[in-house]
C-alpha cells in the first residue's frame, strides 16, 4: 500500500547520498570565488591604488578565462570522465590559492602584485571551468537525467551559497588578519573540495562518440545561452561593485548586499526549484527577468543602503531560477555523451557575460557613478526578454 511512497523516500535518500559529496565540494569551489570577489576590488583600489577599470579587468580575467576554457573542460569533461575533470579543476584552484599568496607578498611593488594576480584570476578561472562542467555533468550522470533540473538547482544553490558566505567571511578575515589569510584559507578550502568527493564512483566515458564541434553545439543552445548571459550582467554588477558603491556612498560594509542577494538567491531555489517543471522553463524565466530588472533600478536608484539591500535581494530571486529554467531546455538538445560540451557552452554565455560585463561596468562607473552600473544590469534583464520572446514569435 506505501510501495510508491517508499520508492520516492529511498529515491530521495540516494539522491542526497549521491549529490551531497558533490555539492559540498561546489561549495567550497565557490567560496574561494566569493572570498575574491569580496576583497579583491577593495584590495585592487585602495591598497593598490588601481582604477574603476584595473578593477572590472580583474574580476572579470577569471571569468573570461573560465569562457575560453568551457570547450576544453567540456571534451576533457565527456572523453576522460567527469571525476577527472573536477579533480584537475581541484589541483589549478590549489597553484592559484598559491599565486595569491605569493601576490600578497609583494606589496610594495603594486606593478607585480597586479600581474601575478592577474596570472592568479586566470588560472582560477580554468580551475572553476574544470571542476563545475565536471560537477554538473558527474552529478546528472549518477542519478539519471530525469533529475538534471534537481541537478542544476542544487549545484546552483552551493555556487551562490559559496559566493553570499564567502565575501562577507572574506572581508572580516582580510580586517582580521590581511589579504594573506584569505588567500591560505583559498587553498586549504581547494583542498576541501577534493577530499569531499574521494569514494565516489567515476562514470565511464566515451571517447569514441563522434563529437559536434563545440560551435555547432554554442548554435543549437544559442537563445537560451543569450538569454542567460544578458540575465548574468546583473549579478556581475552586483559581484564587482556593490562594495565600490557601499564605499562611495559611506554606506559602511557592505556584506549584508552580498547575504542579501546569495540568501533570496538560495531561498528561492530551494521552494521554488520545480517551477521550471510545472510552470515551464520560457514562463518562469521570463517572470524571473522582470524581478531582476525591478532589483537593479532599485540599486540604481536607491538613496540609502536599506534600498540597496532590497535591490540586491530582488536581484537575488529574480536570477535564481534563470539557470536551471534555460539550463534544462539546453542539455536535451544533444546525445547523452555530449552532455559536458553542453554545459560547457551553456555555462560558457555566463562566462562571457561577467567577463565583458566587468570592464564595462567599471568603464560606466569611470565617466558616470555607480549607481549607472546598475542601469546596465537593468538593460540586460530586458535585452534577454527580448530574445525569449523573439525565439517564442518564430515557433
Amino acid at each position: 500500500m506505501n510501495t510508491n511512497t517508499d520508492l520516492i523516500s529511498n529515491n530521495e535518500k540516494s539522491f542526497a547520498k549521491i549529490m551531497t559529496p558533490i555539492i559540498l565540494s561546489v561549495f567550497a569551489v565557490y567560496l574561494t570565488i566569493g572570498m575574491t570577489l569580496g576583497t579583491l576590488p577593495g584590495f585592487v583600489k585602495n591598497d593598490l591604488k588601481f582604477n574603476s577599470f584595473i578593477v572590472g579587468l580583474v574580476i572579470g580575467l577569471q571569468s573570461l578565462a573560465t569562457l575560453l576554457t568551457r570547450a576544453y573542460s567540456g571534451k576533457v569533461t565527456d572523453t576522460e570522465g567527469a571525476k577527472t575533470s573536477c579533480r584537475k579543476g581541484i589541483l589549478l584552484m590549489v597553484v592559484s590559492g598559491v599565486t595569491y599568496i605569493t601576490a600578497s607578498l609583494f606589496t610594495s611593488s603594486t606593478l607585480l602584485v597586479l600581474g601575478l594576480l592577474i596570472v592568479a584570476r586566470v588560472i582560477h578561472g580554468i580551475a572553476e571551468s574544470l571542476a563545475i562542467t565536471g560537477a554538473l555533468s558527474w552529478g546528472i550522470g549518477l542519478v539519471g537525467t530525469h533529475k538534471s533540473g534537481q541537478v542544476m538547482t542544487w549545484n546552483g544553490i552551493a555556487m551562490y551559497a559559496g559566493i553570499a558566505i564567502g565575501a562577507p567571511a572574506a572581508l572580516w578575515l582580510k580586517s582580521s588578519c590581511g589579504m594573506t589569510a584569505v588567500f591560505i584559507i583559498i587553498s586549504l578550502l581547494s583542498v576541501a573540495g577534493w577530499l569531499c568527493t574521494v569514494r565516489l564512483p567515476s562514470l565511464p566515458a566515451d571517447a569514441s562518440h563522434i563529437r559536434e564541434p563545440f560551435y555547432k553545439v554554442i548554435g543549437l543552445i544559442s537563445v537560451q545561452g543569450l538569454a542567460l548571459a544578458f540575465s548574468a550582467i546583473g549579478f556581475a554588477c552586483i559581484s564587482s561593485f556593490i562594495a565600490l558603491l557601499f564605499s562611495d556612498h559611506n554606506w559602511g560594509n557592505p556584506s549584508m548586499a552580498f547575504m542579501a542577494f546569495g540568501f533570496f538567491y538560495i531561498l528561492t531555489r530551494v521552494f521554488c526549484s520545480s517551477f521550471p517543471d510545472k510552470f515551464g522553463g520560457y514562463k518562469v524565466a521570463v517572470v524571473s527577468l522582470f524581478v531582476e530588472f525591478a532589483g537593479q533600478l532599485l540599486i540604481g536608484f536607491s538613496p540609502n543602503k536599506t534600498i540597496a539591500i532590497a535591490g540586491c535581494s530582488l536581484t537575488g530571486i529574480g536570477f535564481s531560477l534563470i539557470f536551471p529554467s534555460l539550463g534544462v531546455l539546453a542539455i536535451q538538445k544533444v546525445a547523452p555523451q555530449m552532455r559536458g560540451t553542453a554545459l560547457g557552452a551553456f555555462a560558457a554565455f555566463f562566462d562571457l557575460s561577467l567577463a565583458l560585463a566587468g570592464p564595462l561596468a567599471g568603464l560606466a562607473a569611470a565617466y558616470y557613478t555607480y549607481r549607472s552600473v546598475y542601469f546596465l544590469g537593468a538593460i540586460g534583464c530586458l535585452l534577454a526578454v527580448g530574445i525569449l520572446l523573439a525565439n517564442r514569435a518564430k515557433k
